[in-house]
């Protein structure tokens, strides 16, 4: 028997997951239904996007489907919870990728039901998400593979242990952010030695690009891909250093450390 799915919410996060799931036809069309509290514009606007079953009633959500991603806002997430438990099945499967809102915090509003709580970030909105899955210990191993074989549709997915989940948060769920604001500084930098604006974004994205995929697929340590492009008494060993003597490194611990900080402080709110 083929299982249904469902979105509980139909933002940008939902949509990355939903365009995963229509190209890869894991689901058909018919098997994909999405919730929304509005129906029009955005419910509306993934309807005729996807072309999936729009749902404007949140307890037919539950009715029609076996497993349910819950794409909220983490307050918005602990305001419905309460309210959806009475619409849980034994066979219910919750997929959460709330941030800061833990699986023990999800069961005391729900119950003991299946629940995995999974940590996408943004890039999956270009196909190149990378994502930590953590279930609890209810889930089997068919339904984690199956959440995994989802979140790897549009990017990549791993299982671990919720007790690392705010290393994850640090190091990858907001770590595009940091991504972002060295790109605008090697940008800066450019501009700043006369190459136009545009001509800078174009070059230093793609060096991040590059340099990302050359870790991601050469199996090389950092450390010899950097050693790979510095030459004695070159340009790159120059920067290394003047970054080395500005804290870099240690400035982008700081960052990692911060957001998992904070992300545990989210996680023990109530």
């Amino acid at each position: 028997m083929r299982h249904r799915i469902g979105f509980y919410g139909a933002g940008n996060m939902a949509q990355a997951i939903i365009a995963g799931l229509v190209a890869s036809n894991i689901y058909k069309k018919e098997e994909i239904f999405v919730y929304n509290h509005r129906y029009e514009p955005t419910l509306q606007e993934v309807e005729k996007k996807y072309g999936i079953q729009a749902i404007i009633d949140e307890k037919e959500l539950f009715e029609q489907t076996d497993m349910v991603i819950l794409a909220v806002k983490p307050a918005i997430l602990l305001q419905i919870l309460p309210r959806i438990k009475a619409y849980l099945q034994e066979e219910h499967l919750l997929v959460s990728i709330a941030a800061g809102i833990s699986i023990q915090q999800i069961a005391e509003l729900t119950g003991p039901h299946k629940i995995i709580r999974a940590m996408p970030n943004t890039p999956a909105m270009v196909n190149e998400a990378m994502t930590s899955i953590s279930p609890n210990e209810v889930v089997s191993d068919k339904q984690i593979q199956t959440v995994v074989d989802i979140f790897n549709k549009f990017g990549k997915a791993k299982v671990v242990s919720e007790e690392v989940i705010d290393a994850v948060v640090g190091v990858s769920g907001s770590a595009p952010a940091y991504v972002y604001l060295f790109i605008e500084a090697l940008a800066d930098g450019a501009v700043a030695e006369g190459l136009s604006r545009g001509d800078a974004y174009e070059f230093a994205s793609q060096a991040v690009l590059g340099a990302a995929k050359m870790v991601a697929e050469t199996g090389k340590h950092p450390a010899e891909l950097k050693d790979m492009v510095t030459s004695p008494k070159g340009t790159t060993i120059a920067a290394v250093q003047s970054l080395e003597e500005s804290n870099f490194r240690a400035s982008v611990m700081k960052a990692v450390q911060a957001a998992a900080n904070k992300n545990r402080e989210m996680s023990k709110e109530d």
